[in-house]
């Protein structure tokens, strides 16, 4: 008995130790799963909490005239002979208000001679400039990177002399704002200070001294316009940086009249979160409370070159952001009005431009169509409520009367669906068109009637469809 006693203990023994083992093997895999299919686990939970829209249109609350913050564009350091002209009658049917500007120095050949004996030359950016206006709009200088003749070996480091680059500001400012009798143009202190350069707010490479040396050069300025300065254009608005800046022009008695930042994302309500937490950090600042313009000088959802920038992903993107920002954000900046030239000649290679590069019959990209579709609704904006966490909506009403909306189904994944229930209130019984144009070439008319005063309607978006909607009597 006892000898059995024993056998049957060592067997239960082993029963518990391979249960044992077997936990912990399946402890481990499933450990292992989560850590590396984290993302799938991310995306799933967000499908499973993401609100579907449910548009309502209150067609006789008015707001007021239609804010347009996408009516500013960027364009960034492809080629040093990047010429507007070509495209001039694409950019203007986009109605920009500015067009922002960097690489001046190291492409526009503006500065020559060596440290301490400079000699200006504005011959090739006034061409630049003359055809941004001839596009009408005005000019968003950031003031970038160091001229060659003033830095030590890197357009990015910092300049031999302080007192040089001081002098470029002050030139560049008087030739734009004075010479060229140029009206509310804005300077920028530098293109994305943190990234390049690896520039900080403290220590050897003090972005503060050269944002006080380039102020130094506003306020030496003689100029017959009023224009605006400002920086930093850092990738992201960082709190540090904006304290530091903030604080370190009201000591020193600096011009500080906007603030700016770059913002890319997929995150949609990510630029209504920006703005909002820069409003917050400004209540400790009442010399500049009530009058620093806050502007996004770069937008766009990726940073790095990306497939969607070349079809619907990015036109979904940018509408929906820019219907985010209404009301939020004064100015914004797409990034980029054109492709540069892609090293191994493909004409798509995920790029930012809203136009393919020259060389390339300049094709206009889904984004560019989507701006213009955005850009062509009335001035007049309606209520609306009820976007979701992929679709927005906007609505306004044209002099005729009939109602324009715009939605846009953007996710960050691609993958969301939707039949949105479109809603419109406060409406005279009858029969009624609703007119459909996507991003995409589709059209649809749908003839609906009610006694009521009250119309619903569907409309089915597939992942990244942008649609407009005309809402008529019959």
């Amino acid at each position: 008995m006892r000898m059995m006693a024993k056998t049957v203990g060592w067997r239960r023994l082993r029963i518990k130790s391979l249960v044992g083992l077997l936990v912990v093997v399946l402890l481990s895999f499933t450990l292992t799963m989560s850590v590396t299919q984290l993302p799938m686990i991310r995306q799933f939970f967000s499908h499973a909490t993401q609100v579907p829209a449910d548009i309502i249109i209150k067609t006789q609350n008015q707001i007021g005239p239609l804010p347009r913050p996408w009516r500013n564009l960027a364009q960034g350091g492809e080629s040093h002979n990047w010429q507007l002209s070509p495209i001039q009658s694409q950019v203007s049917a986009l109605h920009p208000d500015y067009i922002r500007l960097d690489h001046i120095y190291d492409f526009y050949e503006i500065v020559s001679g060596t440290p301490g004996n400079l000699t200006f030359d504005f011959t090739k950016l006034d061409s630049v400039l003359d055809q941004i206006s001839a596009v009408g709009a005005k000019p968003f200088i950031s003031l970038s990177y160091l001229p060659p003749a003033i830095s030590r070996g890197d357009i990015v480091d910092q300049p031999v002399s302080y007192s040089d680059w001081t002098t470029v500001v002050q030139r560049t400012i008087e030739h734009v704002s004075g010479t060229r009798n140029t009206r509310d143009v804005y300077y920028e202190v530098w293109n994305e200070p943190d990234l390049f350069g690896g520039w900080k707010y403290y220590g050897a490479k003090n972005y503060l001294e050269l944002y006080k040396a380039a102020a130094i050069g506003v306020s030496r300025a003689q100029v017959r316009q009023t224009f605006k300065f400002g920086g930093p254009a850092t990738t992201a608005p960082y709190k540090n940086w904006f304290d530091a800046l903030a604080t370190f022009t009201s000591e020193n008695n600096l011009r500080f009249d906007f603030y700016s930042w770059h913002r890319y994302t997929t995150d949609i309500n990510q630029y209504i979160d920006d703005m909002r937490q820069v409003q917050r950090w400004l209540t400790k600042y009442p010399m500049y409370e009530s009058n620093l313009e806050l502007i996004v000088t770069e937008w766009g959802h990726d940073s790095d070159n990306h497939a969607g920038y070349d079809g619907s992903y990015s036109a979904a993107h940018t509408v929906a952001g820019a219907i985010s920002m209404i009301g939020v954000v004064d100015r914004a900046f797409v990034f980029e009005i054109q492709d540069g030239v892609d090293p191994a000649g493909n004409e798509f290679w995920g790029r930012w431009g809203l136009i393919t590069a020259p060389g390339t019959n300049q094709k206009q990209k889904s984004r560019y169509q989507a701006l213009i579709m955005l850009d062509s609704l009335p001035n007049q904006r309606i209520q609306l409520t009820g976007n979701g966490s992929a679709v927005k909506g906007l609505a306004t009403q044209a002099e005729n009367g009939s109602l324009q909306v715009i939605l846009a189904n953007f996710d960050s994944q691609a993958t969301n669906w939707e039949n949105v229930p479109v809603t419109f209130d406060q409406i005279q019984p009858g029969n009624y068109q609703i007119q459909l144009q996507y991003l995409s070439g589709r059209q649809a008319t749908q003839r609906v009637a009610t006694t009521a005063g009250i119309l619903q309607t569907t409309i089915p978006m597939k992942p990244s469809d942008v649609v407009k909607l005309e809402f008529k009597p019959e």
